[in-house]
């Protein structure tokens, strides 16, 4: 099997679900992180729908020697709590909560040439590139 064309059908499948969920679509984002007006839980569903279906298959392959495609897994070994997660958590959530994108959905908007998908995309990318130019100056 092609580890390339597993991971573009993976993606494709997933890009799918993150659009038919209404992951893509920021006001439905929005409303569902907003609890104080027009309160919208059904992503609540969707996210639980995502859990449900991880946790037993993840929990079939955990047991596995090594995943199929490779030689064996590839986990985070670090388990401290440091500025830098705490802080990318924060950036993480107050940019999900103001532009109704995360990353995976955010992407996936691309396609759609969508101002509002641009410019979250862009600042996106801006503030990958700003932290990468960061972290080489460190």
């Amino acid at each position: 099997m092609n580890r390339s064309l597993v991971a573009f059908v993976g993606g494709i499948l997933f890009g799918i679900g993150l659009v038919l969920g209404g992951m893509t679509n920021p006001a439905k984002v929005i409303n569902f992180l907003d609890f104080t007006r027009n309160w919208d839980p059904s992503l609540a569903f969707v996210m639980g729908g995502a859990i449900a279906i991880y946790a037993p298959i993840n929990r079939l392959v955990s047991r596995k020697e090594h995943p199929l495609l490779d030689d064996r897994f590839h986990l985070p070994t670090r388990k401290d709590i440091d500025a830098r997660l705490v802080i990318g958590a924060v950036l993480f959530g107050v940019g999900w909560g103001l532009g109704g994108f995360c990353p995976g959905p955010a992407l996936v908007s691309l396609m759609s040439f969508g101002k509002s998908a641009l410019v979250f995309g862009a600042s996106m990318f801006a503030g990958m590139t700003l932290f990468t130019l960061w972290q080489r100056k460190r």
